[in-house]
């Protein structure tokens, strides 16, 4: 019982895809609540035809989130209901609405979570991965050189990795994980969940670049990656992958004997192997 009088704040999940999977209570809330804060109003105004729902809706995005969240907590806290819903799935995974939910909850307002769909669950569901532990981690960053740095932080994580990607990057994406996880690492790509088109393909990483690559309708979409986590020993591939870019960046900057005995000391790798590779990229 909300003894405050203040109004609730509800979390409301969206389908991701197909319609029908909106869940019976997520409709009655959205048709109770005084009004709903959506991701993109013009997005989810189709949702809303489609179930009858006349609640009003506004805008709140990760560009306005701040400043409209002092008008939303305002609300609450005179008695109105909120319901927060993204473009799909579930609010807050990868989606605005962090703010506005930390702010609420030290004003004291009720937060009650709807469930249903969400993109990364769904698609690690039917993955074929470990799903006992994983990591789920978002987008990557959009540029190379970050996106690399990001993934050589997870080279050695033993949990199955989630990740989100834009269809415009996801070639690119692979061809890094494939330089710093391994040829054969396995990933599962999944792309437009619930959808018309939905795709399911779990490949090592060398076949699955040559997929997408080789057909542009898997650069289109919603996609969701899913890699394997890394064995107890690094897989070699990983490792020599990492220590020729380590190799790489020293031989810029110091004669060859001596690059490769730092790259030797910072990858664990043999000196004989290294140096061989060097008068390779030489």
């Amino acid at each position: 019982m909300n003894i405050n009088h203040f109004g609730t704040l509800y979390i409301v999940a969206t389908p991701i895809g197909n319609l029908r999977d909106m869940s019976l209570r997520a409709i009655d809330i959205l048709k109770t609540v005084n009004c709903i804060a959506a991701e993109d109003t013009r997005h989810s105004k189709s949702l809303l035809q489609h179930y009858m729902i006349n609640t009003p809706m506004f805008a709140l995005h990760q560009h306005n989130e701040r400043e409209k969240s002092t008008a939303l907590l305002e609300r609450l806290q005179q008695g109105d209901s909120i319901a927060l819903i993204s473009d799909a799935g579930t609010p807050l995974i990868s989606d605005p609405g962090y703010f506005l939910v930390r702010e609420a909850r030290v004003a004291g307002i009720t937060i009650v979570p709807i469930p249903g769909a969400c993109a990364a669950i769904t698609a690690l569901s039917a993955s074929g991965l470990a799903t006992d532990r994983f990591s789920f981690e978002g987008f990557l960053p959009a540029k190379t050189k970050q996106r690399v740095q990001s993934l050589e932080t997870l080279r050695t994580e033993a949990r199955t990795m989630v990740f989100y990607e834009a269809p415009h990057r996801v070639l690119d994406t692979l061809e890094d994980m494939q330089k710093v996880f391994g040829e054969k690492r396995q990933v599962v790509l999944a792309r437009e969940l619930t959808k018309l088109y939905e795709t399911i393909r779990s490949a090592a990483l060398d076949e699955l670049v040559e997929w997408v690559k080789n057909d542009d309708n898997q650069q289109r979409g919603e996609i969701v990656i899913m890699v394997e986590g890394a064995n107890s020993a690094v897989p070699e591939s990983a490792e020599i992958v990492s220590a020729e870019n380590i190799l790489k960046i020293l031989m810029n900057e110091l004669p060859l004997k001596q690059a490769v005995d730092l790259a030797a000391k910072i990858s664990g790798l043999r000196k004989n192997e290294l140096y061989q590779r060097a008068l390779e990229l030489k």
